[in-house]
């Protein structure tokens, strides 16, 4: 059975930085299509972006320049390096795992979801 767990999630003031990790296990991360996606309270899940089974990278317009995802082969884990966090990007972030045939910033690409872990940036 495939599971996905999220860590390092916390509170930041606004202008820091957080990287998020996601421990893959029963899915291996570089044969599938890892996607971020974050959910403010009362909002609807948003893609933030993803890492393809070739190592290729596609970020969503709000995120682009200050996010950026990687993996660790190795250790089958896929990172989200966040810089210049805003309080509007408050919310609670989620790694998933797709088909890589399938990669891509629709929900619907994805099969194993993690738990999410909450982001929380002070003005």
């Amino acid at each position: 059975q495939a599971q996905l767990v999220e860590s390092g999630g916390g509170s930041v003031q606004s202008g820091g930085s957080l990287r998020l990790s996601c421990v893959a296990s029963g899915v291996t991360s570089d044969t599938s299509c890892m996607g971020w996606f974050r959910q403010a309270p009362g909002k609807e899940l948003d893609w933030v972006g993803l890492i393809g089974a070739g190592g290729n990278t596609v970020y969503a317009d709000s995120v682009r320049g200050r996010f950026t995802i990687s993996r660790d082969n190795a250790k089958n884990i896929v990172y989200l390096q966040m810089n210049s966090l805003k309080p509007e990007e408050t919310a609670m972030y989620y790694c998933a795992a797709g088909k890589p045939w399938t990669c891509g910033a629709s929900r619907d690409s994805y099969i194993y979801w993690g738990q999410g872990t909450q982001v929380t940036v002070s003005s």
